[in-house]
């Protein structure tokens, strides 16, 4: 799962794992990456996860400019 931010040079900033309610020995991972949905090293990245694990976004917000 990770390879797939690796190989298109995204930064994870936090990765997160919690016991599925659903099964046990199933975990639920939370990750939040530096990009956005739409930028193109994501949208590659997200459609190979899509190949192996069952994925949800849960937001996601351009960059403020300072």
């Amino acid at each position: 799962m990770l390879a797939c931010f690796s190989n298109q040079k995204i930064n994870l900033a936090k990765i997160e794992s919690k016991p599925s309610t659903k099964k046990l020995g199933e975990y639920t991972f939370f990750v939040e990456v530096e990009g956005h949905e739409k930028d193109e090293n994501v949208k590659k990245a997200l459609k190979q996860l899509v190949k192996i694990c069952k994925i949800k976004i849960l937001g996601s917000y351009p960059k403020d400019q300072i």
